[in-house]
C-alpha cells in the first residue's frame, strides 16, 4: 500500500494531462447493455495508451510508488472523457483496493473531477479489481461502505475467479456483481456453469445485488444467459471497447 505521505489531493488538470504520473495514457469505452430493456445500461472506462495500445501495455508503467497516482488519473481521465462524449449511462471505473489508504482522502479527486466536468456522482460506479487476496477485509467494507454514502455505486469485478467469490460477498455487499467471463465461456454447453450461475443469481436476489454477466461473445451465450434471468451483458458479443469514443449497440440485429 502507498505511503500516507503519497495522498495529496491531486488536482483535476493534473490528473487529466498526466502530469502526476510522469505518462500519459487515455480510455476506451465498452458498453454494458441491458437486454430486457435493449439499452446501454453503463459503460466501462478502460485504460488504453494514446496510440491504442492495450491496458496491459499502460499497466507495465504501474507499480506500488505510483498505484495511488495512476488510479487517481484514471478515474479523472474517465469522468472528463465521459462528460466530453456526452455519456448518459452509468460510468463504470475500475480501482483497486490496495490504492485507497483512507477513502475520505482518496474520494477527494473524484468528487472534484465529478464537479469540475459536471458529470453527475450518482451515475458513477466503482469496479473492485483485485488480482491478490485481500487481508484486510474490514478495510475494503470501510471503502464500499464510504462510497455508497457518497453516492457512488460499488461492484466486485471478476467474482466467481480467484478471491472473488461467495466468502467475500458474505462479508461485502456491493450493488452489483460481474461475473467473471471463465463462467459465462461456453456456458450453453456447460451444465456446471449453468447451475453454478443459476445459484449465484438466486443469492444475489436475496440479497439485491444486481448482476452483470461479462465475455459473451456468442448468440448462444446470450440466449443462455437470458433464459437464467440476467438481463445485464457485456461483451465482444454486444461491441468491443472502442478508443475515445462509445460504441453503437445494434440491438435489433443482436436480441431478435
Amino acid at each position: 500500500m502507498p505511503s500516507p505521505t503519497d495522498y495529496r489531493k491531486l488536482g483535476c488538470q493534473e490528473c487529466a494531462n498526466g502530469k502526476a504520473l510522469g505518462f500519459d495514457f487515455t480510455m476506451a469505452f465498452q458498453p454494458i447493455v441491458d437486454v430486457s430493456k435493449r439499452k446501454i445500461f453503463a459503460s466501462e472506462a478502460l485504460a488504453r495508451g494514446l496510440n491504442g495500445e492495450g491496458a496491459g501495455d499502460v499497466f507495465t508503467r504501474v507499480d506500488k510508488s505510483n498505484l495511488y497516482r495512476f488510479d487517481q488519473t484514471c478515474r479523472t481521465k474517465a469522468i472528463k472523457l465521459a462528460s466530453e462524449l456526452n455519456l448518459s449511462s452509468l460510468l463504470s471505473i475500475n480501482f483497486m483496493p490496495n490504492a485507497v489508504y483512507r477513502p475520505e482522502l482518496c474520494i477527494r479527486t473524484t468528487l472534484a473531477a465529478a464537479e469540475q466536468y459536471q458529470f453527475p456522482v450518482e451515475k458513477i460506479i466503482f469496479e473492485i479489481t483485485e488480482g491478490e487476496e485481500i487481508d484486510d477485509i474490514s478495510h475494503m467494507k470501510e471503502i464500499v461502505n464510504y462510497y455508497q454514502k457518497t453516492g457512488f455505486k460499488t461492484a466486485i469485478d471478476d467474482f466467481g475467479a480467484g478471491y472473488a467469490g461467495l466468502n467475500l460477498l458474505a462479508d461485502i455487499q456491493t450493488d452489483i456483481i460481474k461475473l467473471d467471463m471463465a463462467l459465462i465461456r461456453n456456458i450453453d454447453q456447460r451444465k456446471a456453469s449453468q447451475a453454478i450461475v443459476k445459484g449465484i443469481y438466486r443469492v444475489c436476489e436475496e440479497l439485491d445485488i444486481t448482476i452483470i454477466a461479462e465475455g459473451i461473445e456468442t448468440s448462444e451465450e446470450f440466449k443462455a444467459l437470458e433464459s437464467i434471468g440476467i438481463n445485464l451483458m457485456q461483451g465482444y458479443y454486444f461491441a468491443k471497447p472502442a478508443f475515445e469514443s462509445i460504441p453503437h449497440v445494434d440491438f435489433e440485429v443482436l436480441l431478435d
